[in-house]
């Protein structure tokens, strides 16, 4: 088992078809005692226990730093140490440039940017004191691309602002033996994006993608699976592009 007695924490992975809970579950049949941490308490204690044993849920807001700490607090004296964080809580709106409001603004560079930059704060100690540790940040092709197909360009500017974040704790971090890398999803099919597109444009996205298919949430647990491993272990600092191809760069 390639995480076997690794605690690996994933925020926003309540949802049961997202592509935090696929990671879980990878993480998890992997051998790794996996922390879910969602907004919604019951939900992220649900996902923990249909994990199996072992397995812990807490509900924590990744902007807001004071729960932030409160629930590594927690992870610390439950399992001792801290081995892997999966940035991977986010949210999305898909509006054009003059219609993005301070409010929208900042709640999408919240959770996005500010969480994946609370969090990885707040597990940096544990994993200095351990000379070890993967830190897994989750921006998107439309960082890459400029624009995405549902969200708006505040979207793309938080997604791009998670890739530079993680290049720059990478290159602080490596002295410490704390890997951090980044992970660019394409289109991938979940709740969230299933519910969006009519058949018609499913099938005009799919006719730009050269492996011809959407992604699946399983895809991208794969790729996390691999960086939060040693099968990774001399990378960091890099991004890797989970698109079937759509972005070739």
């Amino acid at each position: 088992m390639l995480l076997q007695g690794k605690v690996a924490i994933i925020t926003g992975a309540a949802s049961a078809r997202g592509i935090g809970r696929a990671t879980a579950t990878t993480f998890a049949q992997q051998g790794a005692r996996v922390v879910i941490l969602d907004l919604d308490e019951s939900a992220a204690r649900d996902a923990a226990a249909y994990l199996g044993e072992g397995h812990l849920g807490l509900a924590a807001n990744v902007a807001d730093e004071s729960q932030v700490q409160q629930a590594v607090v927690k992870i610390i004296e439950r399992f001792g140490r801290i081995d892997i964080l999966v940035n991977n809580a986010g949210i999305t709106q898909p509006l054009k440039t003059l219609d993005i409001r301070p409010s929208d603004y900042d709640k999408v560079l919240d959770v996005s940017l500010r969480g994946t930059l609370l969090m990885s704060q707040a597990v940096i100690p544990t994993m200095r004191q351990q000379s070890s540790g993967s830190i897994v940040c989750m921006s998107s092709v439309s960082a890459q691309r400029g624009g995405g197909i549902f969200g708006g360009p505040h979207y793309s500017a938080a997604k791009a602002g998670v890739l530079g974040l993680g290049k720059a704790m990478a290159r602080e971090l490596g002295p410490d033996k704390i890997r951090v890398n980044s992970i660019a999803p394409g289109l991938i099919h979940t709740d969230i994006t299933g519910g969006l597109m009519q058949d018609e444009r499913r099938h005009a996205i799919i006719d730009g993608i050269p492996l011809g298919r959407l992604g699946e949430a399983q895809d991208v647990a794969n790729a996390a699976l691999f960086l939060a491993s040693d099968l990774s272990s001399y990378l960091t600092g890099i991004t890797l592009d989970v698109n079937g191809g759509m972005l070739i760069h």
